[in-house]
């Protein structure tokens, strides 16, 4: 097969992101939402690709953004993340996550980064765990997604918890 494009790879996989995730749908969205991701400094943006698999080489298996990046005493950056159907469940954003986070604390220089997920969203969590974050607290009505103000679970790694794991 071909690989798909990101927004057609978001289409179909509607049913997998609802109602955590809203990513662009159409070649105009992606193209401002790349946009927005190249000019803001405070936003890294990476796209997980896979070397082979059943949608074929260099295909987008999904992204994973650093958002929120603030420096200073505070070096951390808040992630977000996501799957496309064809590739959900295959390791492929374990591996993806490891190499943003080697990234984010090498390079990038940050010290801390977090995930804020819904608690309903299992995948996410697991995600999460399985990465090295530790969950640190809840925080009721933080975001405003899909309509409502949404419950999300605070997780975080710091570098001295990557070099100890």
């Amino acid at each position: 097969g071909t690989a798909p494009s990101s927004s057609r790879a978001s289409r179909e996989s509607k049913d997998l992101h609802h109602p955590w995730l809203f990513p662009p749908d159409s070649i105009e969205a992606y193209a401002a939402y790349a946009g927005r991701l190249i000019d803001d400094p405070a936003r890294a943006g990476f796209l997980v690709c896979e070397l082979d698999g059943p949608a074929g080489p260099g295909a987008i298996a999904g992204f994973i953004n650093i958002n929120n990046i603030v420096g200073g005493g505070f070096q951390c950056g808040a992630l977000g993340y996501g799957a496309f159907a064809h590739a959900a469940g295959r390791g492929l954003m374990r591996e993806g996550l490891d190499l943003v986070v080697r990234h984010a604390f090498g390079p990038m220089r940050l010290h801390r980064l977090e995930i804020n997920v819904q608690p309903g969203n299992t995948a996410s969590v697991n995600l999460a765990k399985a990465a090295g974050f530790r969950r640190e607290g809840f925080s009721p009505n933080m975001l405003f997604i899909d309509g409502a103000w949404r419950d999300h679970e605070r997780w975080a790694l710091t570098v001295e918890m990557r070099d100890a794991g």
